[in-house]
């Protein structure tokens, strides 16, 4: 499951393409200002950026300068009412790898988001380890001690969150939000059932992986040694 970083300083429209995109199978991290995506896009590398050009605090194209100053190669595309010409080839000369104006239509986007994955390799991931637990996000495979293990899709998605985000706590409703892909309703019972199911099957060792932080969620932590 590509992650993705939603850029936009309007509510409807972060709200939107966040429930959007989630729907279409991508996990969505959001921020309404220039400031708070460079953070977020920092601590936790998304594997697309749809970027607003018009910006609270910085534009979109003060973005993109500063994630390539700093060595990151994440794919962006610009989403923006800003359709002059001589915004979209600097937002591109700039290292921006499409640019979408508003108003859109929601499966076009889609399908342009998709295809910058593709041209980039930006859905591309090696594969996770924890000890002896090794994850292929390629070959949907998982290995506990050089032994297939066999999981069902949502186990699989679940141990695949848990490892991308290592050493994190993850609250429930973040879990519900990237791994079941929709709101519950707020009922969070459904991802502790899914936590014991997964321990049974991968956390058998004598150092637990997956711990329990009581009142807020789940971490996975690699072994010590």
């Amino acid at each position: 499951m590509e992650k993705l970083l939603v850029v936009d300083d309007e509510p409807t429209v972060r709200e939107l393409l966040a429930a959007t995109l989630r729907f279409a199978g991508f996990g969505v991290r959001s921020a309404a200002t220039a400031g708070e995506a460079l953070d977020l896009a920092r601590r936790e590398p998304p594997d697309l950026v749809l970027l607003d050009v018009m910006l609270p605090d910085l534009d979109g194209f003060e973005v993109v300068r500063r994630l390539r100053e700093g060595g990151a190669r994440v794919p962006v595309l610009f989403l923006t009412a800003r359709d002059a010409p001589a915004d979209k080839v600097h937002g591109l000369t700039l290292g921006g790898d499409d640019y979408v104006t508003k108003p859109f239509d929601l499966q076009e986007l889609i399908a342009r988001i998709r295809a910058v994955l593709r041209r980039t390799g930006g859905s591309a991931e090696d594969t996770l380890t924890a000890g002896d637990l090794a994850l292929d996000p390629a070959g949907m495979l998982v290995t506990l001690r050089g032994e297939p293990v066999r999981l069902s899709p949502t186990e699989f998605r679940l141990l695949h969150h848990l490892m991308r985000n290592a050493g994190r706590m993850l609250t429930k409703a973040e879990i519900l939000t990237d791994v079941w892909r929709y709101d519950f309703g707020g009922e969070t019972s459904i991802v502790d059932t899914y936590i014991s199911y997964l321990r049974r099957k991968v956390d058998t060792g004598p150092e637990k992986l997956i711990h329990t932080v009581h009142g807020s969620g789940f971490v996975l932590r690699r072994p010590r040694s």
